[in-house]
């Protein structure tokens, strides 16, 4: 095995304590200090929104959306048509709307109200 000819080396980067003291210990800090780093910022994904009920249902809309053709596919910057998807997205919605009736506040009943109205006119132009 030793004269085979070897097409990659592998390199071990993984740091290590230099003075043998417990790597848990040490780690913690390290990690903490590395994720707050200044030089490091601009490598970060920029912050999530929170998640909630509106946050998900504004997903589900763009998903829709993005199924009826109404907007461009973030990885291609096409604009392409998948009416079964989008219907299957606009059916979860409704269910969403029917399982949630008497648990939501006034603010997400009128979202998921009003994006179900937009997105099933858009599918029967769309389908039409």
């Amino acid at each position: 095995m030793s004269d085979e000819k070897k097409d990659f080396e592998v390199k071990d980067r993984r740091a290590f304590p230099q003075d043998g003291q417990n790597t848990e210990a040490k780690d913690a800090p390290a990690a903490e200090a590395a994720e707050g780093s200044p030089a490091d910022e601009s490598d970060q994904d920029p912050p999530m929104p929170e998640i909630n009920l509106s946050t998900f249902v504004i997903s589900l809309n763009a998903s829709a959306l993005l199924h009826l053709g109404a907007i461009e596919d973030p990885t291609t910057g096409k604009k392409g048509k998948n009416l079964p998807m989008a219907k299957q997205t606009i059916d979860i919605l409704s269910m969403l709307k029917e399982k949630t009736a008497g648990n939501l506040s006034n603010d997400e009943e009128n979202l998921l109200k009003s994006i179900l109205y937009d997105l099933k006119m858009i599918y029967v132009k769309e389908k039409g």
